[in-house]
């Protein structure tokens, strides 16, 4: 998501390192988008059995009390339905453990990674991420991430275990971007704050710079997302209703430079890369965004001085220009509105002085 998957190998086949895109394989009734961690399917002679015992017969370093967790969160899929853990298995029924994010394939070790923590209680923690910042462990991945420097924030904690899908992150941003976060340190907080990112009831702003001028100062994207069939790291939007995930998002022009400008960008929905593809099937993508080529010059003059300012620009800020600035919703336990502000980074804001002090001279 520029907020909110099975690993596919294929996509990284000159990628190692890359921010991958990944897709969930299971949407609940809920709207919770969810990832295959393990699937068994019983044998045709398969005798009636809880589907705890079921599951703890097939997987190793697995305990009976950790696969009744993961039932009471929904975790237990049977059939493409979640279960209870005293659910009895049938014959060919199709048993599938899921969870809210992709799967982890090496143990999580904690790491002495800083964070910029904004606010903390016993409920839930707002994090300011970097840029460059890897928010889940995957592919090229493995170690430096927000969930690491997480497991060594909260390694003296005996009620959070890192791996477990009751707890932590609420959403997601990408690797580029920066900005606000929330993770949950109770299952009951995840719930609470899951269901409003599904009712789209938490206030999340963002500001973004893209190439080009708008006509006029604010308006709405709405297209459905899913994956570009022609690159599968990049994602797509679509008029076809029938692909896709749908997806809002709603922008303010705050400054124009002429060739680029800046704008506040309101999500309605979270969907992967929303925010970079919904202002790319506009005209207007991000600056110095790779992987939607921002990062090459766009708009403006052919003269040699003006590609110098504008590689000047890109070394200025060396990512997508995307900062997630707000962050609200209601706590978990108080029912307090809680809203948080984080500054534009450095870099962004030095691009934009740039961007300023040109076209006062332009």
């Amino acid at each position: 998501m520029e907020d909110e998957m099975c690993i596919d190998e294929e996509m990284l086949d000159d990628a190692a390192s890359a921010e991958v895109v990944e897709e969930p394989s299971f949407v609940t009734e809920d709207g919770r988008e969810m990832y295959e961690h393990f699937r068994f399917v019983a044998d045709k002679g398969q005798q009636m059995i809880r589907v705890d015992k079921f599951l703890v017969d097939r997987m190793e370093k697995t305990s009976r009390n950790r696969i009744q967790q993961a039932a009471d969160a929904g975790c237990v899929i049977v059939n493409g339905k979640p279960v209870k853990s005293s659910y009895k298995v049938k014959p060919a029924d199709v048993v599938s453990i899921v969870m809210d994010r992709p799967r982890y394939e090496l143990e999580i070790i904690p790491e002495d990674i800083p964070l910029d923590i904004v606010y903390e209680d016993a409920d839930l923690l707002v994090v300011n991420k970097p840029a460059g910042l890897v928010v889940h462990p995957g592919h090229g991945n493995y170690s430096g991430t927000l969930v690491n420097a997480l497991a060594w924030h909260f390694k003296d904690n005996p009620d959070y275990d890192v791996s477990d899908p009751r707890l932590g992150l609420v959403h997601r941003i990408d690797k580029d971007t920066s900005g606000l976060l929330v993770v949950a340190k109770t299952p009951e907080a995840k719930t609470h704050l899951g269901n409003q990112f599904f009712h789209k009831t938490t206030r999340r702003e963002y500001v973004a710079v893209v190439w080009g001028d708008f006509d006029e100062p604010e308006g709405t994207i709405v297209g459905n997302i899913a994956r570009n069939p022609r690159n599968k790291l990049q994602m797509a939007v679509f008029d076809d209703p029938t692909i896709g995930k749908h997806a809002v998002t709603h922008y303010k022009v705050l400054e124009r430079f002429g060739y680029v400008t800046v704008v506040k960008c309101v999500l309605e929905t979270g969907r992967t890369h929303q925010i970079r593809v919904h202002m790319l099937s506009k005209g207007h993508p991000l600056f110095n965004d790779e992987r939607y080529g921002g990062d090459r010059i766009l708009k403006g003059t052919t003269f040699a001085k003006y590609r110098q300012f504008v590689e000047n620009c890109f070394q200025t800020c060396p990512r997508q220009a995307l900062h997630a600035r707000t962050l609200g919703f209601v706590h978990p336990r108080t029912g307090e509105e809680m809203d948080f502000e984080s500054e534009v980074p450095a870099d962004m804001t030095a691009l934009i002085e740039k961007w300023r002090a040109y076209r006062k001279t332009d």
